[in-house]
């Protein structure tokens, strides 16, 4: 039922035109260490290379769902600075992050699971427009699709390294 229904949303975003990347990467640490280093927002800069900036905008009393932070990244060559929240968290597991800009929703999943003796860290990165002119900038992001994959790599080798030298 739930791989039907996830089935059906597949569909659904391409229909929408979105823009899907999905990666992993294996990390020799415990979860409970990866999952520390992935919801350690207010530090990212000092783990991920790409991220110059984090604001903290809003915490929630509990848990990450809330969490709302305006980060600036060096992404494709340029500075850019967006304002994301946390939508959806299962302690320990994986939480979901949003950011609305030019046009697009933006969401990102980080997610971790055991794997082979340490844990497998995945991250999913849709892009899915909402207006004409970001209709009209599909056929770009398509071609800057591995140039995505490479900084969502760049990414996870950072939080890896993190984890490792933390909680390996």
């Amino acid at each position: 039922m739930l791989a039907a229904a996830g089935a059906a949303a597949a569909r659904e975003r391409a229909r929408e035109g979105a823009v899907n990347v999905e990666m992993h990467v294996d990390v020799a640490a415990p979860r409970q260490a990866v999952w520390a280093v992935t919801t350690d927002i207010e530090n990212a800069a000092d783990t991920i290379r790409a991220i110059e900036r984090v604001e903290i905008l809003e915490r929630p009393a509990e848990g990450l769902v809330g969490l709302r932070w305006r980060e600036t990244r060096t992404i494709f060559g340029k500075t850019a600075t967006e304002v994301m929240w946390i939508t959806e968290e299962v302690p320990g597991v994986r939480y979901r992050t949003r950011a609305e800009s030019h046009g697009f929703v933006y969401v990102s999943a980080l997610i971790v699971a055991d794997h082979e003796g340490g844990t497998r860290l995945t991250m999913t990165h849709e892009s899915t427009p909402q207006t004409l002119l970001a209709r009209l900038m599909l056929l770009p992001m398509l071609l800057f699709k591995g140039a995505m994959r490479k900084a969502i790599a760049q990414d996870l080798a950072d939080i890896k390294a993190r984890a490792e030298r933390s909680g390996g």
